[in-house]
């Protein structure tokens, strides 16, 4: 038996997709611990897309039970649309999906409020670059104690009244917003709408944390899939420039209702290069024609909102803070094709800031805003060899790269990707053979 936490080391989109869909083939249990519909994982499995915004990454290896831990916040008609989807290529057909009765549930209000402090923000110059999606509002209510869980879908006085106390608050809030307090024939169609979708969801509901506590007693492999990652988490990254959740691997023990004591292994996921979504500080980010070059040819648009990512060189004082925050073991390293293009490669291996070097970013946003960050650069490598299944396969100038990245992030590489499909993996090390 092990349980492995796979999380990610920068500021998502690192490719935890095609990672948890590779380590499933070990497990027996797949766990989303956070978060929402606001993550976008992209599996590519012998040249044909599945992109999960809810269902783990796991789900394209059936028979394979699917969780959603309680941490979670669920937009209903979004995890029905996708468990359609799933199960019209003969997938979770068998029961294998199972939604914690205590995951807090997105209501349109929520997507409402979301809206119009994003649009108040941009006014202003101060947008967050949040998805839209409702999970901050959705996150507030569960924290102020009057939010609306799974279960109070299956509830209908009770579901009936919850909104009603929230939106007695939050009328006045999107009004103030410069929005339009809903109507009451609108609000009794959304309680509709969530009840029929809690209805069809009723068979999928159940006790996660005791279900996934089964597993682990029972011996079984056990896999927890972190969305985001490290760098925006709610208390330790960017903050305010975060998502309003744990993103760190010690939230997978929270959402899930396991203790830490539980835990095997934590691995965590950067590309080659780096990524970010919406606002907030990127020293390396790279400016212009490179930018997009990089963004067309690592196909850098998100997949939930199709939002350009802006690009830039890979951070080690990041993946360094990144690897301590989440006591990250091992890295798997994604996206090396994608700099192939590229006649030579930079990296950031420290700052500078009031002439000082640092070996992780500042903590102050005013400190990060004025670093500098200092760079080597390697030689282009060219096109990899698809086939490669052995760091020995890749060309010299990328090997170097690779062992550079290795040792100055401290912990040592799973696995490296050397293109989208499932395939086109050189594995160094199993994470479940942990005993």
């Amino acid at each position: 038996m092990s349980v492995v936490i796979v999380v990610g080391a920068q500021w998502g989109d690192e490719g935890k997709g095609k990672v948890v869909d590779l380590f499933t083939e070990r497990a027996d249990t797949v766990v989303r611990y956070g978060g929402g519909a606001n993550a976008g994982h992209t599996l590519v499995i012998d040249g044909v897309k599945l992109v999960t915004h809810l269902v783990p990454s796991g789900v394209c290896h059936p028979g394979k039970s699917c969780v959603l831990g309680d941490g979670m916040v669920i937009d209903p008609h979004t995890l029905l649309d996708e468990l359609a989807q799933c199960q019209a290529r003969g997938l979770l057909s068998r029961g294998e999906l199972l939604v914690g009765l205590g995951a807090h549930v997105i209501l349109p209000y929520h997507k409402l409020l979301d809206g119009l402090r994003e649009d108040r923000g941009a006014a202003k110059g101060r947008a967050i670059g949040t998805t839209r999606r409702g999970i901050g509002p959705a996150y507030e209510a569960k924290a102020a104690r009057r939010g609306v869980r799974m279960r109070d879908l299956l509830k209908p006085a009770r579901l009936r009244e919850l909104v009603a106390a929230n939106l007695d608050e939050l009328g006045p809030l999107i009004q103030h917003l410069g929005g339009t307090a809903p109507a009451e024939a609108e609000v009794a169609t959304w309680i509709d709408d969530a009840l029929a979708a809690g209805a069809r969801l009723a068979p999928h509901t159940g006790d996660a944390g005791r279900h996934v506590a089964r597993a682990i007693a029972g011996g079984r492999h056990v896999l927890f899939e972190g969305a985001q990652g490290c760098l925006l988490d709610l208390d330790h990254g960017t903050y305010p420039y975060v998502t309003s959740s744990s993103t760190i691997a010690a939230g997978a023990c929270q959402s899930a209702g396991i203790g830490p004591t539980h835990i095997d292994t934590v691995v965590g996921i950067t590309k080659a290069y780096a990524t970010r979504v919406g606002e907030g500080p990127f020293p390396t980010e790279i400016p212009g024609e490179l930018g997009d070059k990089l963004r067309n040819a690592g196909g850098e648009f998100g997949a939930t909102t199709g939002r350009p990512r802006r690009c830039g060189w890979l951070d080690l004082p990041a993946l360094r803070m990144g690897v301590r925050l989440s006591g990250m073991q091992s890295l798997a390293l994604t996206k090396l094709d994608v700099l192939a293009a590229l006649p030579e490669v930079s990296v950031c291996v420290a700052y500078k800031v009031d002439g000082k070097e640092l070996d992780e970013p500042p903590i102050d946003p005013d400190d990060i805003a004025r670093a500098v960050p200092v760079y080597a650069t390697f030689p282009g490598w060219g096109k990899l060899p698809s086939q490669a299944r052995e760091i020995s396969d890749l060309p010299t100038a990328a090997r170097d790269y690779v062992s550079t990245i290795q040792r100055m992030a401290g912990v040592p590489f799973c696995l490296v990707s050397v293109g989208p499909d499932r395939a086109e993996t050189i594995r160094l090390s199993d994470p479940f053979a942990h005993t």
